[in-house]
């Protein structure tokens, strides 16, 4: 794969993780999941038919997009990132290591509420202790 990155954001929207991308061609991408996992698949898959679909239809796309010689960047917005580490670990850990309330980190979860930056620092700190602690048991 290539350099070139494509930006995809990611949210949680409620019960589901809702990725989009904006191809900068009136187009944008849209997918849903019940998974973080599944949405990665399914987004691959539907940004190669989406510019393939647009080629056929005579759009014009840079060259790295149409050989597929690009890496996706998934940005999760603070719901997406807490409900895809519900996956490895609980809300109770992540409040306990990150010191933020188990409540305040559901309504960040439910999209409720939107933390402030050094609230998302304080998640993702968290969040790298636990998968460093989970790693060392092996």
């Amino acid at each position: 794969m290539g350099t070139n990155k494509i930006h995809v954001e990611v949210s949680w929207t409620g019960d589901n993780f809702c990725g989009s991308w904006d191809d900068g061609h009136d187009g944008v991408v849209l997918v849903t999941a019940k998974s973080f996992q599944k949405l990665k698949d399914d987004f691959s898959e539907s940004i190669r038919l989406h510019i393939q679909g647009c080629i056929e239809d005579g759009d014009s796309f840079p060259e790295y997009l149409v050989n597929g010689d690009y890496e996706i960047e998934y940005n999760l917005d603070a719901a997406a990132l807490i409900r895809n580490a519900e996956v490895f670990t609980t809300m109770a850990a992540i409040s306990r290591i990150s010191g933020i309330n188990q409540k305040q980190l559901s309504h960040y979860a439910n999209g409720v509420k939107h933390p402030r930056p050094v609230q998302i620092s304080k998640i993702k700190a968290a969040l790298a202790i636990i998968g460093t602690q989970l790693l060392s048991l092996s």
